[in-house]
């Protein structure tokens, strides 16, 4: 018997991979993020980005931050987490992991909570000083749903498209 590869990825490293990569699929020109949802057995269950519902041209929307509401991108895109929900077609989430690239608004928390996700993995929590991302971590607290910083191993990983 040979002895297996060492340096394979690990769960954290793979499911945040995915959320990355996903993220690249967004049209949005500021911000790009990804989540990606996992059983508890580490299949992947669902998988989202920033962007404009189905239906809706990405050339026919704003992709601005600021000026006028009905101008800018605010009032017509979704986010990662809460396209991974909606894109979801299996049933329930009870109980499911979500990895995500920045760190849940309110209103996407409280989509989390509502689908029975337990666990959020984040990247990024640049936004931990705001108002809304405050309320993510009082809800998810609330609602026992646990939330960790991924910690990156500094792997480099070259994938050729």
């Amino acid at each position: 018997m040979s002895d297996k590869r060492k340096d394979y990825i690990s769960w954290d490293e793979y499911f945040m991979g995915v959320a990355k990569l996903a993220a690249f699929r967004s049209k949005d020109p500021n911000t790009q993020v990804g989540a990606c949802i996992v059983s508890g057995d580490n299949k992947i269950l669902s998988i989202g980005y920033n962007g404009l519902p189905v239906g809706c041209s990405d050339d026919e929307f704003p992709w601005t931050r600021e000026g006028d509401p009905l101008e800018n991108k605010y009032l017509y895109t979704a986010h990662s987490e809460l396209n991974a929900i909606l894109n979801y077609r299996g049933g329930s989430l009870e109980g499911a992991k979500m990895y995500v690239t920045l760190f849940p608004c309110n209103e996407c928390a409280k989509a989390i909570i509502q689908a029975g996700i337990k666990t959020v993995v984040f990247e990024s929590d640049k936004y931990a000083d705001t108002p809304s991302v405050i309320a993510s971590k009082r809800m998810f607290d609330a609602a026992s749903v646990r939330y960790y910083e991924y910690n990156s191993s500094g792997r480099r990983i070259d994938i050729q498209l």
